[in-house]
């Protein structure tokens, strides 16, 4: 691949020497150079002592954040073989324990005091905003846990939510957690057949819903939807339902309205064809009232939760990861968010996404998180910076498309809200554009730290993004994450620096997948992350690894455009697109057409309002891809769309577009279900009816 241009050289901001000494980041530099007589000097040599000493780094973490644990571990990693590593074996511990009581007094700090400060605010369309403190949400997840147990739910059981992302949907992740059973769960928004494509693959026994939620403005009734999933989970011995849509409708009050399956007591299961007993999200916490929390001990590698992939070409993959790999995990990302005691976090995402998982991490670090459910463009796309200010948030968090889509709208926060808390941006889920950094500091604030991180569903976490005592450049992710061992491959799997290559992981991570559900001999697993170079995780993404250490992402690599032996990630064609006005949103593919096999580069685009694509405009796209990208890269043509097709966790859907104009049938290029606007496969299919025409 042809070598990247280089980086702009002038830092957007840069953390002043108290911000730094202040951070997370650096009090664990100087407690664990103290420890192993080391002078970390600077993050560079920070990075590379953590990923070439892999057990002294993680088992520094453990003790630096105080992992509650009733038993110790022997080794930090007994084999480092990928797939299989082993980590801190023989160590029994519980994550909401960790979650919930806090950290044991380590690195000459103790636990903050918890009691009635809050540790969840959430409001959404359909509430107001309000909070939950420590001890209110310890005793929900008590009762809610209790009421598990009287259900005959235990360790090892699967629990599933079709729920949003509001209280409820935390406290019933950690009950799940504290009894060891197994969490998953999907956001209501979700159709019924990618939810159930998710949901039995695990055969849960209890499941949690909603019976509808409101979105920019509408309210969606989703008792129906909730109907046919639940007849097609056999496994289903209990449903609670929640009014949330409905507050007070008989709908959710259980027993009392559910006919013959109803009257079975607490123990009842599926059997003799009545179904699952149905009660209301209250009467499973009046189940469990009183109890006291109780955290069942698990091994490090128990299974936690199962994630899923975007499933856009076949069954989701059922990704499981372990309680003692998420906690060591999330705990090193206290150092990364610079999460402290008193902090209010938030990140916008839903329940089917795994940033929902890592926003509850954050309330490891004794910080506060803070949910919302509903459209972030309702009433206008202020509404996020407005809850910044009513919440006095100090991290907010949202996609690269929700920041590029304020700055289009020519929002600016800075001077309609008080952000005077606000010390910290992230960005996730695509590549930022160097016109959203310089939004944010001319926009919102020239003084917050600005990051941008690139992960994934399969680790729960990033493996490149955001570090507090580093400089922001525009464009760029700031650095590798501790413990990461990243690298940019070539064609021949040479480690290359200012080139783009493949994203590999070369050493293990503790929350990298346990196995995939219904994948025994790992097959699976191994094909998907290690087939090509054997023993190292190879993550799918284009990466530029800069000689400072920084990164840029370029999309995903298996839909890279090569043209004329020239290859280059999608990311850059629509950064170079979306840098006009006119252009919100692109899509591009390149496919073979003709007998003889002539590649067509096609760029779709998503206009502003008003905006009609003509010649003129057309000849500015390209004009503009030429400039920024290559001349090999300029579209044989523009062609306008009403809205790109994504998947319900936002990824553009590059690869089922290309089979779709390839003749394949939309319901072999991608599963419908799995999209957030399946009708917008709908101009690709008409449109390759056209091509096949003529």
């Amino acid at each position: 691949m042809a070598s990247a241009s280089s980086t702009r050289e002038q830092p957007l901001w840069i953390p002043s020497e108290e911000w730094r000494d202040r951070t997370e980041m650096a009090a664990f530099m100087r407690w664990a150079g103290a420890r192993h007589d080391r002078d970390f000097g600077d993050y560079a040599s920070l990075w590379e002592w953590s990923v070439a000493n892999l057990e002294e780094f993680w088992g520094d973490i453990w003790e630096f954040c105080g992992v509650r644990a009733s038993r110790g571990y022997e080794r930090v990693l007994a084999d480092r073989h990928m797939p299989g590593a082993r980590w801190f074996e023989g160590a029994q511990l519980n994550y909401a324990e960790n979650l919930l009581l806090g950290g044991l007094p380590a690195a000459g700090r103790g636990p903050a005091a918890r009691g009635q400060e809050p540790a969840v605010l959430h409001c959404s369309e359909l509430r107001d905003l309000d909070r939950l403190s420590w001890s209110e949400l310890s005793s929900q997840v008590a009762a809610a846990a209790g009421g598990m147990r009287a259900l005959g739910v235990g360790r090892g059981d699967r629990v599933v939510a079709y729920m949003p992302n509001i209280p409820e949907t935390v406290v019933a992740l950690l009950a799940s957690a504290s009894i060891g059973a197994i969490w998953s769960s999907a956001a209501p928004e979700f159709g019924a057949r990618s939810v159930i494509d998710r949901f039995a693959q695990i055969e849960p026994k209890l499941l949690l819903a909603v019976d509808g939620y409101r979105h920019g403005g509408k309210d969606f009734d989703r008792t129906a939807v909730l109907e046919g999933i639940v007849a097609e989970l056999p496994s289903l011995e209990h449903v609670v339902e929640l009014a949330y849509l409905s507050p007070g409708s008989p709908r959710g009050e259980g027993s009392r309205s559910r006919g013959a399956g109803a009257s079975r007591g607490a123990g009842g299961g599926a059997g003799g064809g009545e179904g699952p007993r149905r009660l209301s999200w209250s009467e499973l916490l009046a189940l469990g009232e009183g109890q006291a929390l109780e955290f069942e001990q698990v091994p490090f590698d128990h299974p936690l939760w199962v994630l899923y992939s975007s499933g856009t070409t076949g069954l989701p993959k059922a990704i499981v990861q372990g309680h003692g790999g998420i906690l060591v995990e999330q705990l090193k990302k206290r150092l990364h968010l610079d999460l402290r005691p008193g902090d209010r976090m938030f990140w916008f995402t839903t329940t089917g996404w795994m940033m929902w998982n890592f926003l509850v991490g954050g309330l490891h670090s004794e910080a506060a998180i803070v949910l919302y459910d509903g459209s972030p463009a309702y009433p206008d796309l202020g509404a996020l910076w407005r809850l910044a200010e009513r919440t006095s948030m100090t991290c907010l968090g949202a996609s690269a498309g929700l920041l590029a889509s304020a700055e289009k709208a020519g929002v600016k926060p800075r001077g309609e809200c008080d952000l005077e808390a606000l010390r910290a941006i992230g960005s996730t889920g695509s590549p930022l554009a160097p016109e959203s950094f310089r939004w944010v500091y001319e926009h919102v604030d020239p003084d917050v730290w600005l990051f941008s991180t690139s992960g994934g569903t399969d680790v729960c976490t990033a493996f490149v993004g955001g570090c507090p005592v580093l400089p922001v450049y525009e464009g760029e992710l700031q650095a590798r994450m501790l413990g990461c061992a990243v690298e940019a491959w070539d064609a021949e799997g040479r480690s290359v620096v200012d080139e783009v290559g493949e994203l590999v992981i070369t050493e293990p991570m503790p929350s990298m997948p346990l196995f995939f559900w219904g994948d025994p001999d790992g097959e699976r697993l191994r094909e998907s992350y290690f087939s090509m170079y054997p023993g190292v995780w190879r993550h799918g993404d284009w990466i530029r690894i800069t000689p400072r250490g920084g990164a840029f992402i370029y999309g995903r690599s298996d839909s890279t455009i090569n043209r004329q032996g020239v290859r280059m990630g999608t990311s850059e064609i629509y950064r170079a697109a979306a840098s006009l006005p006119e252009v919100l949103d692109a899509l591009v593919v390149d496919v073979p057409r003709g007998q003889a096999g002539e590649l067509w580069m096609v760029l779709f685009v998503v206009l502003a309002p008003g905006v009609e694509l003509d010649e003129q405009l057309a000849g500015q796209v390209k004009a503009r891809i030429r400039e920024d990208c290559s001349p090999r890269h300029v579209p044989n043509d523009v062609m306008q769309i009403a809205e790109v097709p994504r998947t319900l966790s936002g990824k553009v859907l590059e690869v089922p577009v290309k089979r779709i104009l390839m003749g394949a049938p939309p319901h072999q290029a991608a599963s419908v279900d799995s999209l957030a606007n399946p009708r917008a496969l709908d101009y690709f299919v008409q449109l390759a009816a056209t091509l096949q025409a003529q």
